[in-house]
């Protein structure tokens, strides 16, 4: 673990330099003292200043151990379990995974972000300068965590997967739809009333489980959850996106003039603005995620 050097306290460095120039004071009026001083005054006066000498010895070994003790956190892209596998102008895409009953190193947020947890998870998630919390997420739980802090994560029990997405551009005030994912209010509407006036997006939400988790200025997460048989498109043009497989899901994504991609839990796939994907699910129950980014447009590729 990288280990950080930290400044001496002020005051224990003022205190233990108004010992010393006491104790100097006393040596040297010592030296200036007439031969008729009692020699055991001067003796006493010595073993003072040895004593001192001992005691700052002592004092500055132990700042020195307490210091090189302190652990510095690392960037959250040098964290061992932290695996960049995506980035772009809009965002930074971690896949986490951390083993049961291990932490991850001190490592620090500059950013804010997003994240999705695959699968259930019981940690401990200590917060630098913080009391530790000990959160227990449920599979396809999403959070959102504003930049600026440093922690430490430990898996108790089970391993904790999640995926982790940074965002690059300010985010504004994030506030609730139809998920507790930040303190405040909810505001959750039924899916077909807050989406665009597409028509094919009302077919949509009959045949496909769709709710609107949260939103930024910047972005708007919406969770999708489907069978075979419902296949999902959008006719209308739409802003650059961010498709995030949940857990245990399997599904083909189809665009235009490309080759289909096939993609499995955990992975995440970026989608440019302008053209709009068929997404085929895979498997009996399908769930994903797509991370709307509402300023982001044609120019915006991998």
């Amino acid at each position: 673990m990288i280990q950080a050097t930290q400044p001496v306290p002020d005051a224990a460095v003022r205190a233990v330099l108004g010992i010393w120039s006491a104790a100097a004071r006393r040596r040297f009026r010592g030296h200036n003292e007439p031969t008729s001083v009692p020699k055991s005054a001067t003796n006493a006066s010595h073993g003072t200043l040895r004593l001192l000498s001992a005691l700052c010895s002592v004092f500055f070994l132990a700042a020195f151990a307490l210091n090189a003790q302190a652990p510095a956190a690392v960037p959250v892209a040098q964290e061992p379990n932290h695996h960049k596998v995506f980035e772009n102008s809009y965002v930074h895409v971690f896949r986490v995974t951390i083993p049961a009953n291990q932490s991850s190193l001190l490592h620090r947020h500059d950013l804010d972000y997003t994240y999705v947890s695959l699968g259930p998870a019981d940690i401990i998630n200590a917060v630098q300068g913080k009391p530790e919390i000990h959160p227990k997420l449920v599979d396809g739980q999403v959070g959102y965590a504003k930049g600026g802090f440093a922690h430490v994560a430990t898996a108790v029990g089970i391993p904790f997967n999640n995926v982790t997405i940074e965002l690059l551009h300010p985010q504004g005030q994030p506030r609730n739809l139809c998920d507790k994912v930040v303190e405040g209010p909810l505001d959750c509407t039924p899916a077909a009333d807050r989406l665009p006036q597409d028509p094919s997006l009302q077919d949509v939400a009959d045949t496909f489980g769709q709710r609107r988790v949260f939103e930024t200025d910047e972005i708007l997460v919406t969770r999708f959850s489907s069978g075979l048989g419902h296949n999902f498109a959008q006719l209308q043009p739409q802003p650059a996106r961010l498709l995030v497989v949940g857990n245990d899901s399997d599904l083909q994504v189809e665009i235009a003039g490309t080759r289909s991609k096939a993609l499995h839990g955990g992975e995440v796939l970026w989608i440019p603005a302008g053209p709009n994907p068929k997404i085929v699910p895979l498997g009996k129950v399908t769930r994903f995620l797509m991370i709307q980014f509402k300023d982001a447009d044609a120019a915006a590729k991998p």
